[in-house]
């Protein structure tokens, strides 16, 4: 039967495709594991099955050393822990997101088919989480805004606020990639249209690292695909934001206001940009201290007390519709580059930033022999940029966390993998 034939050719990126539609699911507001953190144990366990079921070297030595490297920083910086506990889950979330779904997705994405697959699963998450997102916009039950629950959030809720902008944002890096290379008409139609509409939620995410992220990513996509098209491209969204906004002045008066804070930042910051200033200072602090391994996994709380000045609030508040009010402590210095530096040093900083950077160049140095994988390509090297972009405004944490993990695994797939990966449905990804 076609069915089976289907599911059968599908079946080893399956476990991806399941961590995709969990993060569907609503996330429980003090649970630390959810359903997807589980599923990504099997995504590792399947990848160590079909491994061994081949019978051939799983990685590449360049794969090996690249995806390797960030497990020297991070378990030295183990080392430093606060408490036992802290080592042992603080080890198992870097591990799990930074090396072991990227490696396991290496080892099951078999080809631009399979690639294709998660790709339009993490367009159909985008869409549900910007439905939802949109659907709280318009009824008010979202989460609090300037008094107001017009925050669109997703099923993350208001105590992740980031969770959707960052699945809103992923579709619409993903679907921009699929579009700009794809052959078929119809498929980049589709493709176009649904990156479009999810423009909608992520603008009314409020999020402004979401928002920057998605601009600097789209564009280097646009500008990957040609130059010709891509000045096209950025002038009718010039002309068409001066319309809208300026013309009609759609969006309303919270919209444009957060808009407009994003170049105001410097003059002007609200209290949550300089609680963010604040930390990035004892960020530094604590690596000045501590300069080569950090003060230890998980320990920048412990910390952050004795390193920040008093212009730091004791928290930022959360609310919803449905929600009680919370008063959620800031624990993380919400920008990625600045944990690793205060809690793995610079060898810390080092590898596991290091081994995004040699992803990065991998990816662009392929890109010209993309041939008919150019669409998987184009993706592959939007959402890497993004996440990076991404990571000076944010960290990992929360629900939504699983999703770097995935949006990893695509880039390195797509930046270590062999060249069998640019046929249809090579039986292995990599040589």
């Amino acid at each position: 039967m076609p069915q089976l034939a289907a599911l059968r050719r599908a079946a080893p990126v399956l476990p991806v495709l399941a961590v995709i539609a969990l993060l569907g699911l609503p996330a429980e507001t003090d649970s630390g594991a959810t359903p997807a953190d589980a599923a990504c144990g099997l995504v590792v366990l399947w990848a160590a099955v079909c491994t061994v079921r081949r019978a051939r070297r799983p990685l590449t030595r360049t794969a090996a050393v690249v995806l390797g490297l960030p497990v020297v920083g991070i378990a030295v910086s183990a080392t430093g822990a606060v408490t036992s506990g802290d080592a042992i889950t603080g080890l198992a979330r870097y591990l799990q997101v930074f090396v072991l779904v990227p490696v396991a997705m290496v080892l099951l994405v078999r080809g631009r088919r399979d690639a294709r697959l998660v790709l339009w699963a993490l367009a159909g998450l985008a869409l549900w989480q910007g439905a939802v997102g949109v659907h709280q916009y318009l009824t008010g039950t979202g989460a609090s805004y300037q008094g107001n629950y017009v925050r669109a959030v997703g099923t993350f809720g208001p105590h992740d606020v980031m969770g959707m902008a960052a699945v809103v944002a992923s579709g619409v890096v993903a679907l921009t990639g699929l579009a700009l290379g794809t052959g078929a008409r119809r498929h980049r139609v589709v493709a176009a249209g649904c990156a479009l509409a999810l423009l909608v939620p992520l603008a009314l995410s409020f999020s402004r690292g979401a928002w920057i992220a998605t601009a600097v990513s789209c564009g280097a996509q646009l500008l990957l695909a040609g130059v010709r098209r891509a000045v096209l491209v950025f002038a009718a969204a010039a002309a068409a934001s001066v319309v809208l906004v300026g013309g009609f002045g759609v969006g309303g008066s919270a919209l444009q206001e957060r808009l407009a804070s994003i170049t105001q930042v410097a003059g002007a910051p609200d209290q949550s940009v300089v609680d963010r200033y604040t930390m990035w200072a004892a960020s530094i602090d604590m690596w000045r201290e501590h300069p080569v391994t950090g003060v230890g996994l998980k320990a920048f709380p412990a910390h952050r007390d004795s390193h920040a000045s008093l212009a730091l609030s004791s928290g930022s508040d959360t609310e919803g519709d449905g929600q009680a009010f919370r008063r959620q402590p800031l624990l993380s210095p919400h920008n990625m580059y600045m944990l690793l530096l205060s809690e793995q040093g610079l060898l810390g900083l080092l590898t596991v930033a290091g081994s995004w950077a040699a992803l990065l160049v991998c990816a662009l140095g392929r890109l010209r022999r993309a041939g008919p994988a150019r669409d998987c390509a184009l993706a592959a090297c939007g959402l890497l940029p993004w996440q990076l972009v991404n990571f000076l405004y944010a960290d990992i944490g929360g629900p939504s966390t699983v999703l770097t993990a995935v949006c990893l695994g695509l880039a390195a797939w797509w930046s270590l993998a062999g060249e069998a990966t640019t046929g249809p449905a090579a039986v292995s990804g990599v040589r």
